[in-house]
């Protein structure tokens, strides 16, 4: 849900701050008309990093263009942003993400709890060329779990204008000590609660992946969008003994929803 309230609170500086949306002396683009796409659907992904359960969580999705501009590409994993800054196909701009807690009741054993945390920092991405995309992502917990986590990612996408989108790449999942301490670590406390031996990560990386999403406009107005994505834990995540216990080392995710385009391209 918070990539859509996001999206509705600071759609007026996406406008703004898009060369593609802004109005220029050269080219002025305020007669071509706003088109806006919002979808709302289901996920399945796990309660939280580690967990071995799952939660169906809702699905949303949100995109902004003017005139026959196809929407802009977006991976289905990756946090909501816009870009501020476009030059010769690099890209970079703020990124806001919000983690899932982490309750007893959710894991079933009496381990240290975490609380949903907001995240914001920022993105930079760049087009290697016209279907090729690198993105890095990096985040500060304000709250929850207080650590810095982000990502590494590639993506191959095929598409025909805003008709169907496909892509898939390879994930990178990073974190700091802190981060990992609160999802992977077993705290004193912990450890004599659960039985399970004092465990104190360090920082680097947590998980390799992959992800893959489509878009398909079934007509001008309505249309379908999904992903699927999966991630293994890796190094001190992977040998956490809390994951061995009461978690899971492969993490699944996936989605399906309905999208509606308001705006019609000017004929």
């Amino acid at each position: 849900m918070i990539k859509a309230i996001l999206s509705v609170a600071l759609v007026s500086c996406a406008l703004l701050s898009s060369p593609a949306l802004a109005q220029t002396d050269n080219a002025p683009r305020t007669s071509e008309p706003v088109r806006v796409r919002v979808g709302l659907g289901a996920q399945v992904v796990p309660k939280f990093p580690g967990a071995e359960d799952m939660s169906v969580k809702p699905f949303w999705d949100f995109a902004v263009t003017r005139g026959a501009k196809p929407f802009d590409y977006e991976a289905p994993d990756e946090s909501f942003g816009f870009p501020i800054l476009r030059a010769s196909g690099l890209e970079a701009g703020p990124a806001l993400a919000l983690e899932s807690s982490r309750r007893r009741k959710h894991a079933g054993a009496p381990i240290d709890e975490v609380g949903t945390t907001f995240e914001a920092g920022a993105f930079v991405q760049y087009w290697l060329t016209g279907s090729f995309r690198i993105r890095a992502e990096g985040r500060k917990g304000v709250n929850g779990h207080g650590g810095i986590t982000g990502s590494l990612s590639a993506d191959y996408v095929v598409r025909d204008g805003d008709k169907y989108v496909v892509s898939v790449g390879p994930r990178l999942g990073l974190s700091d000590r802190t981060y990992q301490q609160a999802y992977f670590g077993v705290s004193p406390g912990a450890s004599a609660r659960t039985g399970l031996p004092i465990y104190r990560p360090g920082g680097g990386v947590h998980s390799v992946g992959v992800a893959s999403g489509a878009t398909y406009a079934l007509d001008e107005r309505w249309g379908l969008i999904g992903y699927v994505k999966y991630d293994r834990l890796v190094r001190d995540a992977e040998r956490s003994p809390l994951i061995a216990a009461y978690g899971k080392r492969d993490q699944f995710s996936g989605g399906v929803g309905l999208t509606y385009t308001f705006g019609r391209i000017a004929r």
